[in-house]
């Protein structure tokens, strides 16, 4: 015992480890190896880990963090917070003859008054549903007339508490489809707050239920293949699976603390499901290769920690530390999704080098059995791939030839992100017109601009709550309605003011409700001098000489508006942060700047070439009708910077996998081009099947409605294809190839020669001290 006591201090001593990539492997090494001697314990460690975490979402008490928009449209949601109460949703309905050949004037056609008067009527008649109905049959109704005189608008409000509203959203929808029926011949076309919300929601829905229905059967059909065995297939599943679960689980606990919205949860679920299958490849390729090599189960293991294990921990954390880059925005948006995503890509790594394991010692050699027909015997050899490998030596023999046309290929894909615009994707932009609620924000967008949702200008007292009761904010508010009249467009009616609290929230309806130029030109022209000359007058009116009132404007265009603009300032110290985080991290794993330098040049390429793809295929319009969308002339905005951050993380994944396997031959004497061929062949296959995993699950984004989901499938299924076949079958061996010896220095190799031989004497040691350990007591 006292042998053991002492290997152990000197393991883990400060000398214990020349460097700290011995460091790293000993301890995966030893953590591994702990959990293949202890299975039974492993194992069930790792599901209590889960049942902790389901549990501790149950029954954690109080409500979650909300999110805090950017800019002045954040300003203004902080106000409206402080009075803790809201707006209510007003919805607008649009009343148009269905034949344009025969409309008449407003005014002058019986049918359509007939049908506006009905529909005012029925909705008044329904107690305590809705408020403040407004029609062009009543007093000033001019301004619920459209420009051409042959559209009218119906407006109201939600009635009662806030928990109501949704039933009584319900009931004037009824209302108007009634009265509807009862008039044939004129159209009642419906968009407001509640009903544009609500299409989006239900959208979102049916799209992620449609996602899981097509990506895990596809999934399990890929890994099937790819593993020829049921049960090795599962091992992967499974490590997601309950990866997932958990970490769904703690971010629960952590959304008391951190804001988090459907958009994360579908993104630890899109990356719990890509590390997951990628470290569970990882290492079963490598224990097989390790058996077929003559191992035991407990060798095979042993090494698959050192060199896969290994690669699992450095990708993993590189992963993890590149995400954090999200937090460089302060956007509330990101905090939820970064804490999330590096938290599942977290409990992925930690299951890769404890439950893993366990769990292959326990199958042994079974893992093989229930061999599929056809595909399950070739799968199961662990061969070299003899088409990579193929590749590879053309690479090898002419590296500037083929590394050149690769790198000019994927700049010519790139060109077309030089003119990339970020824009957000309004509704009538994101979803089809075959959608009700759509086509009716549009043709009411063309009658009444920026009537389907309205800019909200908020305003409030500085000092005193009462101010916004002024006469002068009154004169003020009233007098947008000339100033609507005069701006050509810019600025547009239904103009109405609603008390919220102590604030004053005014809906003044833009040249366009989405996110397009004239929108955004619009808003400026709102925020910068329409308000000061009315507003900014009204606080000084009353006496004050910075004003007594204060306000900001909100609303979808503004949010969308403040949000990119927020992203666009950003950027740069995200991209900088990521490259300089991923140029140490390699710099520190392969002891090579050299490598680091070209690893991050092979990203760049990558991921460029994949937003060129995006944007000629979304912004231009090209391919439109086969992926079933219409574009708006622009890309998402937050889109581009999500896709750097991801994309450079997981690509890490597959350049540390394919680096590390020319790595060990380099150690092992070979020379650079035969360790480049053999470290492609036994590495390119794992990374190809990985590959094939993600793009089939980022495609399934393809089909669904939302054209952001379709960009973000169609962007992340090009980069991960182009990473993992043109980038490391071709330019990573090319550029290693001329690296030569730079690539890996005789200094580094010697250290990492050092290193692996204390290593193994510790694990030596380590080993007889267990033999000790399991010997009965005398």
């Amino acid at each position: 015992m006292l042998r053991k006591s002492k290997s152990r201090q000197r393991a883990d001593g400060p000398g214990g480890s020349p460097d700290g990539a011995s460091g790293r492997a000993a301890l995966v090494e030893r953590v591994a190896g702990w959990s293949v001697r202890h299975r039974a314990l492993a194992l069930a460690g790792w599901f209590a880990l889960v049942v902790v975490a389901v549990l501790a979402s149950a029954v954690m008490p109080g409500d979650t963090a909300d999110s805090t928009d950017p800019g002045e449209s954040g300003r203004a949601g902080q106000v409206l917070d402080a009075q803790q109460k809201y707006p209510a949703p007003q919805e607008n309905v649009l009343v148009q003859a269905r034949a344009k050949d025969a409309a008449r004037p407003f005014a002058e056609s019986p049918e359509l008054r007939r049908a506006t008067q009905d529909l005012v009527t029925t909705l008044r008649r329904t107690p305590g549903t809705v408020t403040a109905v407004r029609s062009p049959l009543e007093r000033d109704g001019s301004r619920l007339v459209s420009k051409d005189g042959r559209s009218g608008l119906v407006t109201f409000t939600m009635a009662g508490a806030q928990k109501q509203w949704s039933e009584h959203y319900d009931a004037a929808t009824k209302v108007v489809k009634t009265v509807q029926a009862r008039h044939p011949q004129v159209r009642l076309a419906q968009a407001g707050d509640r009903s544009l919300s609500r299409v989006v929601d239900e959208g979102i829905k049916g799209d992620f239920k449609r996602a899981e229905f097509f990506s895990l059967p596809l999934t399990v059909v890929i890994l099937l293949v790819v593993f020829g065995s049921l049960i090795a297939a599962a091992i992967p599943l499974l490590l997601a699976a309950t990866t997932v679960v958990a970490t769904f689980g703690f971010l629960q606990v952590l959304a008391h603390w951190v804001p988090v919205n459907s958009a994360t949860s579908s993104m630890v679920l899109l990356i719990g499901v890509a590390v997951g299958v990628d470290y569970s490849l990882f290492y079963l390729r490598r224990a097989r290769e390790e058996r077929a090599a003559g191992h035991d189960v407990a060798e095979a293991l042993r090494i698959t920690a050192r060199t896969s294990g290994r690669v699992v921990v450095v990708s993993g954390l590189t992963v993890m530390l590149c995400l954090v880059g999200l937090l460089f925005t302060g956007l509330d948006n990101f905090k939820g999704l970064t804490t999330g995503a590096v938290l599942v890509v977290g409990v992925a790594m930690v299951g890769s080098v404890t439950v893993l394991p366990a769990l292959l010692a326990a199958l042994g050699h079974r893992v093989d059995k229930a061999r599929i027909p056809w595909v399950g015997r070739r799968r199961t050899a662990a061969d070299q791939s003899r088409a990579w490998a193929a590749v590879a030596r053309a690479v090898v023999r002419r590296p500037l030839v083929w590394g050149g046309s690769a790198a000019l290929a994927l700049l010519v894909l790139a060109l077309p992100a030089l003119g990339m615009r970020l824009q957000d994707a309004a509704v009538t932009d994101s979803l089809s017109r075959k959608v009700p609620t759509v086509d009716a924000a549009v043709r009411m967008q063309e009658a009444f601009p920026g009537a389907p949702s309205p800019a909200s200008v908020v305003i409030w007292g500085k000092r005193d709550p009462g101010a916004v009761d002024s006469p002068a904010v009154r004169r003020a508010v009233e007098s947008l309605h000339q100033r609507a009249a005069a701006s050509g467009g810019t600025l547009n009616e239904p103009i109405s003011a609603t008390k919220v609290g102590r604030a004053l929230v005014v809906r003044v309806p833009l040249a366009s409700f989405g996110t397009d130029d004239a929108a955004n030109r619009a808003l400026q022209t709102l925020r910068k001098r329409t308000l000061p000359a009315t507003l900014g007058e009204a606080g000084r009116a009353d006496g004050e000489t910075d004003g007594g009132i204060d306000y900001a404007v909100a609303g979808k265009t503004a949010f969308a508006y403040d949000f990119t603009n927020r992203i666009t300032d950003r950027t740069p110290y995200v991209f900088a942060f990521v490259l300089l985080l991923a140029f140490v991290l390699l710099v520190v794993a392969f002891r090579s700047p050299a490598v680091a330098l070209m690893s991050i040049v092979l990203n760049l390429l990558s991921i460029g070439a994949a937003y060129g793809a995006l944007t000629w295929v979304f912004q231009d319009g090209h391919l439109s009708s086969a992926l079933d969308f219409t574009s708006y002339g622009g890309v998402v905005g937050w889109l581009p910077l999500f896709m750097f951050v991801i994309l450079f993380g997981l690509s890490m994944d597959y350049h540390i996998f394919v680096l590390s396997r020319i790595r060990e031959r380099r150690l092992a004497g070979e020379a650079t081009r035969e360790a480049v061929v053999g470290g492609v062949a036994s590495g390119a296959g794992v990374v190809t099947s990985a590959a094939v995993i993600m793009t089939a699950a980022f495609s399934v984004f393809v089909v669904l409605s939302a054209i952001e989901y379709k960009m973000m499938g169609v962007g992340l299924a090009v980069a991960v294809l182009i990473d993992a076949t043109l980038v490391r079958g071709v330019l990573l061996p090319a550029a290693i190839t001329l690296l030569g010896r730079a690539a890996f220095p005789r200094k580094s190799l010697q250290t990492s020669l050092q290193g692996r031989d204390r290593l193994a004497r510790h694990m030596l040691v380590d080993d007889r001290a267990a033999e000790v350990d399991h010997l009965p007591a005398p």
